[in-house]
């Protein structure tokens, strides 16, 4: 099965969280309600300062994706 890049996602536990799952390497889901970041990697102290990084960057893609999305919905 190919997955999508990111992936959108709720839980009506959570009803002001809007997750965004990032499905390629390296693997994350990020609540855009405080943006905080979860990985489904384990990386090693050599990979930690590169993941520091990219941290910033991810979180702008997969906000960008949200964005893009719900303009999608509103024109719907």
């Amino acid at each position: 099965m190919q997955l999508p890049k990111f992936i959108l996602g709720d839980n009506t536990d959570y009803p002001n969280a809007i997750y965004v799952i990032h499905t390629e390497f390296p693997r994350f889901i990020i609540n855009l309600e405080n943006d905080e970041v979860e990985w489904f990697e384990d990386f090693d102290e050599e990979d930690q300062s590169e993941l520091e990084a990219e941290t910033e960057n991810m979180i702008k893609l997969a906000t960008e994706f949200y964005d893009r999305e719900i303009s999608l919905y509103e024109e719907s």
